[in-house]
């Protein structure tokens, strides 16, 4: 066979490499022409992304159960993490100025109205908790005590039946214990309705307004932790930064001043309805005569 059809059959293994050829050199021009592949590697045919250009993006699996969810609460978790902050900053300056005072070395702040007042509470407190303590134990012997005087009563009334000849002697005895009987449930439930208005003075009043006290207390803790910053700030040397810094623990300092004047202010109605209240309510307790 001549011409043409001839050398197409005798040369196989030459038009493979033609198409090998065409091929590859089609992949370069398209992978040229690419705005996403504009660098190619040394070897031939292999295109590397540019790294300026974006990702693209993949589209999701068929069936596939991930989703990925844009974040639209940036906002409300930053405050969040904001009040954290703060927080921890406020902690960690109380804990600081708690220790120092309870070593020595650092200084407080101490009002000399309310200071008397807040140790007679306390100390009364623990005081009206034993004397209901006392009551109560008063209350339950002397409910006791009643009981078995009735049975006694009762055993010497049975007595009297039984004995003629003993009759008066075990019939005036079995009075008198009845008498006293009841003489004595009277006396308990008398003591026990004292018992239980001194136990509503001590549980609500007091309790009232020691938690009155304890946030005076904490208002106060934080009051001295950033005016011993303030002033620590202003014993140090002054540039650019330490001034900013320094107007933000003003303003701070100024906000918990604010805040402990209040709690004092309201720590100090509080005492005064106190006692008020411990003076109604002594008047009103019952007699245990």
């Amino acid at each position: 066979m001549d011409g043409p059809e001839h050398s197409r059959a005798q040369n196989p293994q030459n038009q493979e490499g033609n198409r090998n050829w065409n091929h590859n050199e089609c992949d370069l021009i398209s992978c040229q022409s690419s705005p996403a592949l504009t660098m190619t590697s040394p070897w031939v045919g292999v295109a590397v992304p540019d790294p300026t250009q974006a990702p693209p993006t993949l589209p999701q699996e068929a069936g596939s159960k991930l989703v990925v969810v844009p974040g639209n609460n940036r906002t409300a978790v930053s405050e969040k993490l904001e009040m954290v902050r703060r927080w921890s900053v406020t902690t960690y300056m109380c804990t600081r100025q708690t220790l120092s005072e309870r070593l020595g070395t650092g200084s407080r702040t101490v009002d000399l109205d309310l200071e008397p007042q807040l140790e007679d509470l306390i100390e009364n407190q623990h005081r009206y908790g034993h004397l209901t303590k006392l009551a109560d134990t008063l209350a339950n012997q002397m409910a006791r005590f009643a009981v078995t005087q009735k049975s006694l009563g009762d055993a010497l009334a049975e007595l009297s039946l039984r004995s003629p000849s003993l009759n008066v002697q075990f019939g005036m005895n079995a009075d008198a214990q009845h008498f006293q009987s009841r003489r004595g449930e009277g006396l308990a439930t008398a003591v026990g309705s004292f018992s239980q208005e001194v136990n509503t003075l001590v549980s609500s009043t007091m309790e009232d307004t020691l938690l009155t006290v304890k946030q005076y207390q904490r208002h106060r803790v934080e009051y001295d932790a950033y005016r011993c910053d303030l002033e620590d700030l202003n014993l140090g040397p002054r540039d650019t930064s330490t001034r900013a810094k320094l107007d933000q623990v003003e303003r701070t300092f100024q906000n918990h001043r604010r805040r402990y004047l209040q709690s004092r202010d309201d720590l100090s109605v509080k005492l005064q309805l106190l006692e008020e209240n411990k003076v109604r309510d002594g008047q009103a307790l019952p007699s245990l005569s």
